[in-house]
């Protein structure tokens, strides 16, 4: 069984793992992790796991973690959950640097394929030709009474 967890959750576990790391209480990263699962993933792997309590799971994985590194934390994550059968999906943080520039590229790329940039010179002589174009008009309507 496949379990997703999107990049807006992975930084929330992130940073909540900084917090833990920084003032060494894993309560508030146990609730975070629990808390980036979706209601139907938590049921999913609570079905999955021979306890059938995911937070239990988390306990063990916490206190298994050495409480310094966040990839670790993930890799405990990954191999608690793989062991029950979840396979745990999840983009790292360098493959998400790696999206987030790919698509700044993307974006330059597309900004230069766009609408020319037109010098101010070249702008005021269009504005020219349509006063022209447009006295033109009134002197025609003139002429027509």
């Amino acid at each position: 069984m496949e379990v997703h967890i999107d990049k807006r959750a992975v930084r929330a576990i992130r940073q909540s793992a900084a917090d833990a790391i920084e003032e060494g209480d894993t309560e508030a990263l146990r609730e975070d992790i629990y808390e980036a699962f979706s209601e139907e993933q938590v049921e999913e792997i609570e079905q999955q796991i021979g306890s059938g309590d995911f937070l239990e799971l988390l306990t063990d994985v916490l206190d298994e973690w050495g409480g310094d590194d966040v990839d670790e934390l993930f890799e405990l994550l990954e191999t608690q959950l793989g062991d029950q059968g979840v396979d745990l999906k999840y983009r790292t943080q360098e493959e998400d640097e790696e999206v987030e520039d790919d698509l700044l590229d993307r974006e330059a790329d597309e900004v230069e394929e766009a609408d020319p940039v037109y010098d101010a010179d070249e702008l005021e002589g269009d504005d020219e030709e349509e006063d022209d174009d447009e006295e033109e008009g009134d002197a025609e309507e003139e002429v027509e009474r």
